[in-house]
Order: C-alpha cells, then sequence, then structure tokens
C-alpha cells in the first residue's frame, strides 16, 4: 500500500530534539496548516489543521538548528497513528507525520535572528530497506547525507488564497 502525506506549513514551536542510546536524533514539533474556503452562505472561513510531525537522523539535527516557531517548512513524510492510554485509563490517539523530506521555505529576511540555512534546502531520511517480513532491527538509523532537491515531488495546484503564511 501507499502512505504519502506532503503539508506546507509553520512549525507551532520549536524544534525539541533527544537522542537513542545509539545516538541518533529523534526531532519533535508541529506544523500548522490552513485553507480558506467561502461557506455555503458565502462568508469567508478559515479551517486551521495541527499536525505533530517527528523528524529522524541528520534531519532532526539540522531542523533543530535552522528552524524556530513560526518557521515556514514543507514536509513529506508518512502518516502514522500514535495509540496510548492515558491516566484515567481512556483509550487515546492521533495522527502524526513520520518526515522523510524537509525543505526550508521563506526568504533570508525571515531567518534573521538565528544562525539560518538558505531557504529552499532540501533534507531526506535514508530509505528503508525492504528485508521481507523479518521483524524491524533494534540498531540506530544512519544519518541521512545532504542530497539534491528530490525530482519524484509531484507538483501541486495550489492558490495563492490558501497558503498559510
Amino acid at each position: 500500500m501507499y502512505n504519502k502525506i506532503i503539508l506546507a506549513g509553520n512549525l507551532t514551536r520549536d524544534v525539541e530534539v533527544r537522542y537513542t542510546q545509539g545516538g541518533s536524533a529523534i526531532g519533535n514539533t508541529a506544523i500548522a496548516t490552513s485553507r480558506k474556503f467561502k461557506s455555503a452562505t458565502g462568508e469567508q472561513k478559515e479551517e486551521v489543521l495541527f499536525v505533530d510531525i517527528t523528524f529522524f537522523g541528520r534531519t532532526a539535527e539540522i531542523a533543530n538548528q535552522y528552524l524556530r516557531k513560526g518557521s515556514k517548512v514543507l514536509v513529506d513524510g508518512r502518516l502514522k497513528l500514535d495509540q496510548w492510554t492515558a491516566q484515567d485509563g481512556s483509550k487515546r490517539s492521533k495522527h502524526s507525520v513520520t518526515v522523510e523530506n524537509l525543505q526550508m521555505l521563506g526568504s533570508k529576511d525571515d531567518s534573521q535572528g538565528y544562525n539560518a540555512a538558505p531557504a529552499g534546502d532540501t533534507y531526506s531520511q535514508p530509505a528503508p530497506q525492504q528485508q521481507g517480513y523479518s521483524a524491524p532491527s533494534q540498531s540506530a538509523p544512519q544519518p541521512a547525507p545532504q542530497q539534491a532537491a528530490p525530482t519524484n515531488i509531484p507538483e501541486i495546484d495550489i492558490n495563492e488564497d490558501e497558503i498559510p503564511f
């Protein structure tokens, strides 16, 4: 099956990085996206969506170094369902995105005030290796080498009024 999601928006908080025992970085934050539309009554409305996102390896370190709350990004990755039991015993769940590719958006003026990377740089996770139906390895993933922008991202026809920033 195919599981791919592409989101463009603004980070809702700074990237929080922690490290596994093997030394691999894991970065967590969230992205806010919005869409504007007219209701049945002709009223202009805006719908905002907040999605938790997770970066791994070198991409997590780069995101932590160059991105801050409000940074404009384009991410693509896999949709994941997180499930847990709350302290009160109730079952809880939420969807999140495991980021495979990160593209920093915005102008250089937007990036003043912190150690800024050039806008438009893309950072990718290494492609997972297929190993049949065996159990996943417990070894930590290796950092991804810096790569050129992928050519397999489809063109998206977006109206300027629909962009959330």
